[in-house]
Order: C-alpha cells, then structure tokens, then sequence
C-alpha cells in the first residue's frame, strides 16, 4: 500500500533512529515483542514499547493479534510503500524527509560494505547478487513513469518472513533515481 508521509509528526515518528531500525527489523524479520526488539538494539525495554506504540499510533505497525497472548504483545510492520516529501516547501517536512532519507541510504551502505567485505560466506546468494550503475535522459514526466514502474516491479516480489519459501532469506534493494548534479 502506497503512503506518502506529508504530515511532519508522522515523518517525525519514522526518522527517530531507533524507532527506524525496529521498523526495518520487523519488516524484515517479521514480528517481535518489545523485549525482543530490546535485547537486538541493547536498549531499554520501556523505551522499547514507548517508540512501538510510537509507530503504532502513527501506521507504521500493529499488533500481531495471532502471537500476542496475555501481556506478551507481538508487533509486526505494515506493508506500506513509504514516499518522502523531497519537494516539500515546509522547512520542517523536508528536514524530517532528509533524516529518514539519509537514515535509509546510511542503511544500505552499511549493509553494501559489510555484505562486501565477506561475500564469500553467502555462497550461492553471493553469485546471485548485482551492482549495476547506469544513467539515462528523462524527461521529469518519465522519471515519475520509471519510478512507479520499479516500484511496481519491486511490490510483485516482496515476500514478508512466513510468506517467503524455503531458502529464502532478507535481501536488500537500493534504489535512487534523481537529476544528475552538474
């Protein structure tokens, strides 16, 4: 599901940095409790359920009602395709879009340079892995056109951790698309 984060307390939600790991460990682990998430980020376990109910409140994620027993919350991610303001005038979204921007492209170059500098250990995921770089001329109207073609494309093979079949495991995919700087 498409959401474009427009609105400057749910952009604000996201780009706290613990808050954004544990959304990307849901998404891509699949659900959790607080204290799990707690022991895997070395964090607090009641700053821990204060950032959930955080990304709760504002559609990020949401009880697992088929884990959860008693007091034992399980949380998992919403599948949303997230959208950033870039363009936006309001100086304090387009802040908040450039953290959670910046957080997600720290994100996967982490995960380049330590998947990198040990790829001999991912075997058959090694050899099927790609770098590709390239450009291209656009139009502003076909740029939009390329984007929502990928993004499409990219939807039809999302797979959350009990959907995925045997063998799977997470990948990562980057993806920028943005006016070449003189």
């Amino acid at each position: 599901m498409r959401r474009n984060l427009t609105d400057v307390d749910s952009l604000k939600a996201l780009a706290h940095p613990l808050r954004q790991q544990m959304f990307n460990r849901l998404n891509r682990f699949g659900p959790a409790t607080s204290a799990d998430l707690a022991a895997v980020f070395d964090a607090d376990r009641g700053a821990t359920s204060y950032h959930l109910r955080q990304l709760e409140r504002y559609g990020f994620i949401e009880e697992d009602s088929e884990l959860s027993a008693g007091r034992r919350r399980y949380w998992k991610a919403i599948p949303l395709d997230l959208r950033l303001p870039y363009a936006s005038e309001d100086p304090e979204i387009a802040a908040a879009a450039d953290a959670i921007g910046g957080q997600w492209m720290e994100q996967g170059t982490r995960e380049l340079n330590a998947y990198l500098s040990d790829r001999e250990s991912f075997g058959e995921f090694g050899e099927a892995a790609m770098h590709s770089f390239s450009s291209t001329s656009l139009t502003a109207e076909e740029l939009i056109q390329f984007r929502e073609e990928y993004v499409a494309f990219v939807s039809r093979w999302h797979r959350y951790p009990a959907e995925a079949t045997d063998g799977a495991r997470p990948i990562t995919v980057l993806f920028n698309a943005f006016p070449t700087p003189s």
